[in-house]
């Protein structure tokens, strides 16, 4: 993603806006942040940085590739370091909740309406066209990341090797992040012609000046000092915050509850979501297909469809995945009631770290500047993330062409291969008449997931 940068010092104006101010931007950002994680950094760089002039272009991207580190929404991540640089913790607890609560409440209401009306041909025809789109909407965001990526032999070569882990040897998604990591520090150390980093870390450029700098110069901005005091404080009641609900859980309904297992999945997953939500989603998808049996791999393909035209971070199709694993183990509970549980509890363990991460780490952003390591170590997992994309498309690829895939045992490995027999021409032509429209045209992600719903409809009452 590129933000683009002033050739000249923009003044800015006097005075901090105050907490009500901030609070109807971030409000205004939370509405409007479509397009995932390049449309919403693009939209509060133009709301804060080019037309209010809040936060200098410097220091927003110094902020970016901080959160850039982290694992979960960077874009989400953004908005809370910011609001805490603003008006300090309760300026970031807004920002960060009025990023995501719009998106929420409005996944809430669209998997509400999709467990109970999900056999109506009229919606089943329309989800049958946005799968199509959402296997080019997968592709095309691969691509994109791939170009910023793999700008040698050895990143590609870690993303090839990434592929091949997850969808072969069929490895957990954390030990291929983790190990991405390892090479690349190790690279950095060894061959740091090769593992420089592909400018992670780096805000080249004219600055524009904002109010929060005008702030640090006039030593105004005492909080963002580290502390360990502080620090401490921030561990003391975040890790329970985070925490404290799945081991409630845990002891009321027992290790094998449907509650635990949302709990505490989703709460691992929030620790190793680098890359963003397409990078995880193959492995959470297998996981509640496979392992836990939450919902069909279809379903999991229609869930992104319903996040990519919702605002607020695409990570947010883990709430659908969560509705449906309640709904489907209500338990003594009426079904909408326990989905309307596991939807918010999944939201929970995966929104309530992101908090923690910028609240503890921020105050020590500023040694991360330059830090050639660290983003060595950003480059190679981002490769792999490429890989574990790829991975993404081909197994959503397989559930939306294909009637029938199966698994195939050979000298160990164990790669899902379809029935060539049982391919759908009707998905074949959507999903590529979605990928010319997006590739070729550049027709936006909104228009083509409308497009192919309205083509969907019409080619689902057609033969397969």
């Amino acid at each position: 993603m590129t933000i683009a940068t002033t050739d000249k010092v923009a003044p800015a104006v006097a005075g901090m806006p105050t907490l009500g101010e901030a609070t109807r931007v971030w409000a205004r950002i939370g509405l409007l942040s479509f397009g995932g994680p390049a449309g919403q950094i693009a939209l509060m760089h133009k709301e804060l940085v080019e037309e209010r002039r809040w936060i200098g272009e410097q220091r927003f991207l110094h902020a970016l590739n901080y959160c850039m580190l982290l694992p979960g929404p960077e874009a989400q991540q953004l908005a809370i370091y910011i609001g805490w640089l603003m008006h300090r913790t309760l300026g970031g607890l807004i920002a960060g909740l009025l990023f995501i609560l719009p998106g929420a409440l409005v996944m809430l209401g669209l998997s509400t309406l999709y467990v109970l009306y999900r056999q109506v041909p009229l919606i089943d025809g329309l989800f049958f066209g946005v799968k199509a789109a959402v296997l080019a909407v997968v592709i095309e965001a691969g691509m994109r990341i791939s170009r910023r990526a793999l700008k040698n032999r050895a990143m590609a070569g870690i993303a090839i090797a990434a592929f091949i882990a997850i969808y072969l040897v069929r490895l957990p998604f954390p030990l291929i992040i983790t190990v991405a990591g390892l090479i690349g520090w190790l690279g950095h150390r060894w061959r740091p012609d090769s593992f420089g980093g592909n400018g992670h870390g780096k805000t080249g450029g004219p600055d524009m000046m904002g109010l929060v700098d005008l702030m640090f110069e006039r030593g105004e901005m005492a909080h963002v000092r580290p502390s360990r005091g502080r620090a401490f404080r921030t561990l003391a009641i975040w890790l329970p915050l985070w925490l404290g609900p799945v081991g409630v859980l845990w002891l009321l309904t027992g290790a094998d509850s449907v509650w635990t297992q949302i709990g505490s999945f989703f709460s691992a997953m929030a620790v190793v979501t680098f890359g963003g939500a397409y990078a995880v989603l193959a492995y959470v998808a297998q996981a509640a297909v496979e392992t836990y049996g939450w919902l069909a791999a279809g379903e999991m393909v229609d869930g992104l469809g319903l996040a990519e035209t919702t605002p607020g971070p695409l990570i947010l199709v883990l709430q659908f995945t969560g509705f449906l694993a309640g709904f489907r183990a209500p338990g003594s509970l009426p079904p909408i009631l326990a989905g309307g549980m596991g939807a918010l509890l999944t939201l929970w363990v995966t929104f309530a770290p992101c908090f923690l991460w910028i609240f503890l780490g921020a105050p020590y952003v500023e040694a991360l500047r330059g830090n050639r390591g660290l983003s060595a170590v950003l480059s190679a997992i981002t490769a792999a993330v490429v890989g574990v994309i790829a991975n993404l498309a081909l197994w959503f690829g397989l559930h939306v062409l294909f009637r029938e895939i199966r698994r195939v045992e050979l000298l160990g490995l164990a790669p899902d291969l379809p029935v060539l027999a049982s391919l759908d021409w009707r998905a074949a032509v959507l999903a590529v008449a979605a990928m010319i429209a997006m590739l070729r045209f550049k027709v936006g992600m909104i228009p083509t997931l409308a497009a192919c719903a309205a083509a969907g409809l019409l080619l689902s009452r057609l033969p397969a």
